[in-house]
């Protein structure tokens, strides 16, 4: 059985489409957007590269029409056996859609069309609305990822640049994506790590990596320290908890910099008394970085309080704002479920105790990864076009219920830059702008292709500046 088989990557009434449309109809087009407006871009579109690769590029097979057909029946649904035969041997297997999109990394305001997409084949009208769960799916999750990363940026970056003489450096190391073990999947994984490493630089998610690398030809989009974990500290047994600090030191002070978990039993003692005293010398004479991580105790008070004691004990210095900064040798981290609300309480305790936010990290787990819907955003698909028999485009779409709601945007889409401003258009309305949906996929051809430095690029310029 094939785990990916495009045929069966819908909903279960989706299989009885191809009896549903009139006679006439040669083709249907539709796209992906999010409900609501908004006067600021409030969306960051990324991640269908990922699904075209993955999925589009790789041809369906008998084996798959022989899968889909028997799943169908035995789940009551009908089944277009000869139109998927009639995609296999006039196609190859590759599904004749054409898909035109937002350059990924690219953020507009809601209710603009990222993706738009319609078959290219006049016998498959049905095709494109059978693809909206599954090109619904790809495009709202790392989306919506990304877009919680883009705002998270956004509302560090202003400690930084009020207490930190390297704002711009730093930003992209504030934040760690530790949700692998939060997500129902490894390609849950993948895709949201991948989605965070568009705005941050740091990353223990080797799936996020990975996909980065894969699907984007990224060589190493995130980088990680070597770090502890309770287990490691624990095995060596509460009276020999300084000998599992010094082993860190000794193991892998070469790396520049490590992360030792530092609340197994008592995490005052570990940092006033061995880190601060028993091992100071020994933690600045390897010339490292200490990364201090609490992990327990009040999500807000702990770490603040760590950063207190760890200046005390190594000392800071003033940078050119005029905040304190620890000493090279420590920094504190943050990641016990730590939420977007309690980064913001800790910066600001710090910068209103005068320390500069360079002398804390976080690492974000399920907050990051998992606490999203396609709801949070509201993602949705519309059908908005269909070609008649007469060769002619109508636009086709429901009216609301409600007078006061604005009614679909009808007709092809097209979206156009206009002094800075991004918005959607019908199609017939662009003129001689530029459409900035451009086509990136057709029959089985991936026709743009964009790269990890490009995404983050373009995610940059979404940044005040």
């Amino acid at each position: 059985m094939n785990q990916q088989n495009l045929i069966l990557n819908t909903d279960s009434y989706k299989l009885g489409h191809f009896l549903q449309y009139p006679e006439g109809v040669r083709a249907v087009s539709g796209y992906v957007t999010t409900r609501g407006h908004s006067y600021k871009p409030e969306v960051m579109f990324f991640g269908l590269q990922m699904f075209l690769k993955e999925y589009l590029g790789k041809p369906i097979t008998t084996a798959d029409i022989d899968e889909a057909e028997e799943v169908a029946t035995l789940n009551g649904q009908p089944f277009d056996r000869a139109g998927w035969v009639h995609i296999l041997k006039v196609h190859g297997g590759y599904l004749p859609l054409r898909i035109e999109a937002l350059p990924e990394g690219l953020a507009v305001r809601r209710d603009v069309p990222l993706v738009q997409i319609s078959n290219t084949d006049p016998h498959l009208p049905w095709l494109t609305s059978y693809m909206e769960t599954a090109l619904l799916r790809a495009v709202w999750y790392p989306s919506t990822v990304t877009t919680m990363a883009w705002r998270l940026r956004q509302m560090i970056a202003p400690f930084l640049e009020r207490t930190s003489d390297r704002a711009e450096e730093l930003i992209p190391r504030m934040i760690s994506d530790f949700g692998g073990r939060s997500t129902t999947s490894l390609e849950q994984t993948g895709l949201g790590g991948a989605a965070h490493l568009v705005h941050f630089h740091i990353s223990d998610s080797l799936a996020g990596v990975r996909h980065a690398r894969r699907y984007y030809g990224a060589l190493m989009a995130g980088r990680s320290i070597p770090a502890s974990e309770h287990t490691t500290m624990t095995a060596w047994g509460q009276s020999r908890e300084t000998d599992a600090f010094s082993n860190m030191i000794d193991r892998f002070a070469r790396f520049g910099a490590y992360s030792v978990v530092s609340d197994s039993y008592d995490l005052n003692n570990a940092v006033a008394e061995v880190w601060g005293k028993t091992l100071q010398t020994k933690v600045r004479a390897a010339g490292a970085t200490l990364v201090v991580r609490p992990d327990s105790g009040d999500p807000i008070d702990t770490p603040v309080q760590v950063v207190a004691q760890l200046a005390y004990a190594y000392g800071t210095h003033l940078n050119g704002k005029g905040f304190k900064v620890l000493d090279d040798n420590v920094r504190v981290i943050q990641s016990d479920g730590v939420t977007h609300q309690d980064i913001q309480m800790i910066l600001g305790r710090l910068e209103a105790m005068g320390f500069s936010a360079e002398n804390i990290s976080f690492g974000i787990g399920s907050t990051l990864l998992q606490k999203v819907s396609r709801d949070t955003l509201s993602f949705t698909f519309r059908a908005s076009a269909m070609l008649a028999s007469d060769g002619n485009w109508q636009a086709i779409g429901r009216r609301p219920a409600n007078p006061r709601e604005k009614a679909p945007n009808g007709g092809r889409q097209a979206v156009y830059r206009d002094e800075g401003e991004i918005a959607g258009v019908p199609l017939e309305e662009l003129g001689r702008r530029e459409n900035l949906l451009v086509p990136v996929w057709e029959n089985g051809r991936l026709l743009k292709e964009w790269s990890f430095e490009d995404v983050r690029r373009q995610a940059f310029d979404a940044m005040p500046h």
